[in-house]
């Protein structure tokens, strides 16, 4: 009998133990797959990642207020100058709000960061939200912005015997993978009647973009201000082409379908306020260069020449703005850069939505 007890202890022991070790192999296993999903590239489409909490505690701790969190704009824009003069967040207070001013290098990462629920406002050229939208993001137009084409440059070391974009066959052009770089590359190669495939696209964020211009492992680069300016200034490198007579479409600020749902209010006075900053930074070129000299890294004089490269123009989405939008879209996906078509209307509003948002002396535009 006490023979018979102890094989039963000892089969019921090994049924624990194992049990324990397949509850410690799964839970590892999740906790694997959740921080790789969370550290996954930007390039995978299926990323998936928690989403941050947007409500925090005052300072009094005894009430909390939500939090929009807008991305940080370290250009020359009216953007910038909503966050550099506090305007938004005087105004989003009452109604229960903080903002905060996240920093990301690119649009992708953008997006990339509002699909996690990192960012709630996002604010990019054309090529990024067609990326999104093919990943599956539920990604919302709110509003178009004039396209600053020659704020967005094709930079080439300074001492290249690179002449025009037909030199560029067969060479190293660095660009944000799904960036206005990107976009534009594809353009000016059209025009002088090259494919992406004649050169050799090297996709880097531009920090890593900028060292590897700097020390001459690429042979030229598509980038934004103030980039551009500060490799011109530098001696680093010239300017070979702009955007200015190639660029045919928009910048977009964008949200999520849940933050639009859920926030009408904030993103109507966010739109206000941003209508009423274009004005001003159009209107004040001197005042706007003395504001953004800090952000920039520019000094006002310089800041002065840059500001003729911008429109500060909010532009109403039409027909027209979409249907550019779905040109785009196919576009990237004949590359077989996305994987899949996108139906672009399934992140735009419909004219009575927009018309709900849109600042009047924009929608007067039409």
């Amino acid at each position: 009998m006490q023979a018979l007890k102890a094989k039963l202890e000892s089969w019921k022991h090994r049924r624990i133990t194992r049990r324990s070790a397949l509850f410690a192999l799964g839970y590892s296993l999740a906790i694997s797959t959740t921080l790789l999903s969370c550290t996954s590239s930007p390039n995978n489409t299926q990323q998936q990642a928690s989403p941050i909490s947007n409500t925090a505690s005052t300072s009094s701790g005894n009430t909390t207020k939500k939090v929009v969190r807008i991305v940080r704009s370290k250009q020359l824009t009216a953007l910038a100058v909503l966050e550099q003069k506090g305007i938004l967040e005087k105004r989003l207070e009452p109604l229960g709000y903080k903002v905060e001013w996240p920093e990301f290098a690119a649009g992708p990462q953008q997006l990339e960061a509002l699909n996690a629920g990192g960012l709630d406002i996002a604010s990019t050229a054309e090529s990024p939200p067609v990326f999104s939208q093919a990943a599956g993001t539920p990604l919302v137009y709110l509003a178009a912005n004039a396209s600053d084409g020659k704020a967005v440059s094709l930079l080439v070391p300074t001492n290249s015997n690179i002449k025009s974009v037909k030199d560029l066959k067969g060479k190293k052009i660095a660009s944000q993978k799904a960036s206005i770089g990107h976009y534009l590359i594809v353009k000016a190669l059209e025009k002088e009647g090259l494919k992406l495939n004649d050169i050799e696209p090297i996709y880097l964020p531009p920090p890593d973009a900028n060292v590897a211009f700097s020390q001459g492992r690429v042979d030229a680069w598509f980038i934004w201000e103030p980039f551009v300016t500060r490799n011109v200034q530098n001696k680093v490198g010239r300017v070979l082409i702009d955007g200015g007579n190639l660029r045919d479409t928009n910048n977009f600020y964008s949200t999520t379908r849940k933050f639009y749902q859920e926030n009408p209010e904030v993103i109507k006075v966010f739109l206000e306020e941003l209508q009423k900053a274009q004005v001003w930074a159009k209107n004040n070129p001197k005042e706007i260069s003395q504001l953004l000299a800090k952000t920039t890294q520019l000094d006002p004089p310089t800041l002065e020449i840059m500001h003729t490269k911008y429109d500060f123009k909010l532009v109403p989405i039409t027909e027209q703005v979409i249907n550019k939008q779905q040109e785009v879209a196919d576009m990237w996906y004949n590359l077989k850069l996305i994987p899949k078509k996108v139906n672009v209307r399934d992140g735009f509003l419909t004219p009575e939505q927009y018309a709900e948002i849109t600042p009047k002396e924009v929608l007067a535009q039409n």
